[in-house]
């Protein structure tokens, strides 16, 4: 799937035609019941509700200081989007996926990944997850890196199907939570 970039697109590099400007409406994914799009201000407060309701689901599995974080309010996700770029998924006109992808020093990092309890296992994350490395490569980054919690297992399915290598395991990274490192160089 192709994400069409908007004003906010990095800069080509020299002597390399400039990309094309974004479509004035999401994109309908390839395969997949959702369709993709750029989120805009005006979507923040069904963002941070479809967070709310996927961390919810969380409560007394993970540390309630790390659920307190996960779920931004309207000014904290505001402000997140400074530098972090996100597409959200659609079904239904309703958001039921979220995916932010940071781009810094030639890299890109998932920052975040999730798809309502209700809609998963259609796709949907998938569809999100190569949102966000077409985005990357987009923006010219040699390699894409996630960071998952490594309780997450399905996630961890996900990246490796999408060409992820794991290369590292945290120890205790978040809130007493070991995290696994993954990382998937892009072709130039």
């Amino acid at each position: 799937m192709a994400i069409q970039p908007n004003s906010e697109t990095p800069s080509a590099k020299p002597n390399e035609p400039a990309p094309p400007s974004a479509p004035e409406k999401p994109l309908p994914a390839p395969s997949g019941p959702a369709v993709i799009g750029r989120l805009t201000h005006q979507d923040i407060p069904a963002i941070c509700a479809l967070f709310k309701k996927v961390w919810d689901g969380y409560r007394g599995e993970l540390p309630p200081e790390m659920l307190k974080t996960l779920v931004p309010t309207p000014l904290e996700f505001t402000s997140g989007m400074e530098t972090v770029t996100y597409f959200a998924a659609r079904k239904d006109n309703r958001f039921v996926g979220v995916v932010g992808v940071e781009v810094a020093h030639g890299s890109g990092h998932i920052v975040t990944l999730l798809v309502d309890p209700e809609q998963r296992r259609q796709g949907i994350a998938r569809q999100l997850a190569q949102a966000a490395l077409d985005w990357a490569h987009h923006a010219n980054v040699n390699s894409v890196w996630v960071d998952p919690l490594a309780k997450f297992t399905a996630a961890q399915s996900l990246f490796r199907a999408l060409g992820f290598t794991e290369t590292g395991l945290l120890h205790r990274r978040m809130w007493n939570e070991d995290v696994r490192l993954f990382e998937r160089v892009l072709d130039r």
